[in-house]
């Protein structure tokens, strides 16, 4: 019991691109990126395992944005198009692509580094996609008049097939990132959930959902500061995810403003409990980590319980990112004896 994963990307070498960045360039070009990307995949897939992680990931390594790596793929997106909009809520900006004619998959997205990772380790193995209604709020639209819906919909068929190629590769847990679930709560009941189980429709593997407040830069650190009140509507979001058919959710709880009660509302689910806050250089004691997993324990049956951090890691230093690994298992590891598990 309580297996540890971790809930997504992991920090690029310094050889592979700019250290501490989003949407950080690259520093090869060509074959030399590609053999860069390999390598990187393969060093992080060592890393977890000697840190003890037990469900491990590529790290993203392939990706320069969990978003926009998936999107590289599709038919119907111009790159060359792109505008500067205001994303979850408005609360920072970015430069985004748009949307210019119909969304498809054009081949496979991540078939490479699926596979290299499946040849590597003989742990479970996670891989990441972006929901889409965290797409649909993180792209310019000139082809579906507005209608959000419609576009998620859109992007849910492209995920779906690319996720069924992904658990032919042999990939234990698909999982879809949906930070926007955190900002549109109204709209996860009224469309997003459909456009997530739509993603996930027909898949032979364990599915999950990552919510969480986003990686720990400025703008969401300063965001989640200001979070009183709406933390309540969760009381409604919750029991919308946990009638889904969806496997797992992915929570934030280390230093998190959500009150861990809440995660009774997830009956019948897996939580991967974030007892790893990424807004943070400081190390968590294993001791620390233990304390999140024993609150979560007290709401969720600790069969159920996945220890986890808050989110990607992909702009923390490379050293700070391996010793809160190890913090994630080592924690775990005194939980199960404090629990008896």
């Amino acid at each position: 019991m309580l297996e540890t994963t971790i809930a997504g990307s992991l920090p690029k070498p310094a050889w592979l691109a700019e250290p501490t960045r989003l949407w950080a360039p690259w520093r090869q070009q060509g074959e030399a990126l590609a053999e860069a990307k390999r390598d990187a995949t393969l060093l992080w897939l060592k890393l977890q395992q000697d840190a003890g992680i037990d469900i491990i990931s590529d790290g993203e390594q392939s990706r320069q944005h969990f978003v926009h790596g998936f999107l590289a793929f599709l038919d119907g997106i111009d790159f060359d198009r792109r505008v500067e909009m205001g994303i979850r809520a408005d609360r920072y900006k970015a430069m985004v692509p748009t949307v210019t004619g119909p969304i498809a998959l054009r081949g496979r997205a991540h078939a490479t580094e699926a596979r290299l990772a499946r040849a590597h380790t003989k742990r479970r193995l996670r891989f990441t996609l972006p929901g889409p209604m965290t797409i649909v709020d993180t792209i310019a639209d000139a082809h579906y008049g507005g209608d959000k819906p419609a576009l998620a919909m859109a992007f849910a068929a492209a995920l779906n097939e690319e996720a069924r190629g992904l658990a032919a590769d042999g990939v234990d847990v698909i999982q879809f990132d949906e930070p926007a679930f955190n900002v549109y709560m109204q709209e996860v009941a009224t469309w997003g959930i459909a456009a997530l189980e739509r993603a996930a429709e027909g898949l032979p593997c364990k599915t999950a959902v990552h919510i969480c407040y986003g990686y720990g830069i400025q703008a969401n650190i300063d965001w989640k500061a200001g979070l009183g009140a709406e933390w309540r509507q969760y009381e409604e979001t919750f029991p919308v995810l946990a009638a889904s058919r969806i496997d797992q959710v992915s929570l934030e709880c280390r230093n998190s403003r959500v009150p861990v009660r809440l995660l009774r509302l997830l009956a019948g689910k897996d939580v991967l409990v974030g007892a790893i806050d990424v807004a943070t250089d400081v190390v968590e004691t294993p001791d620390e980590v233990a304390a999140v997993i024993e609150d979560a324990a007290e709401h969720v049956p600790p069969e159920r319980l996945f220890p986890c951090t808050n989110c990607g890691m992909a702009p923390m230093r490379r050293g700070v990112a391996e010793a809160k690994l190890y913090a994630l298992a080592q924690g775990a590891a005194l939980a199960r004896r404090r629990l008896g598990v």
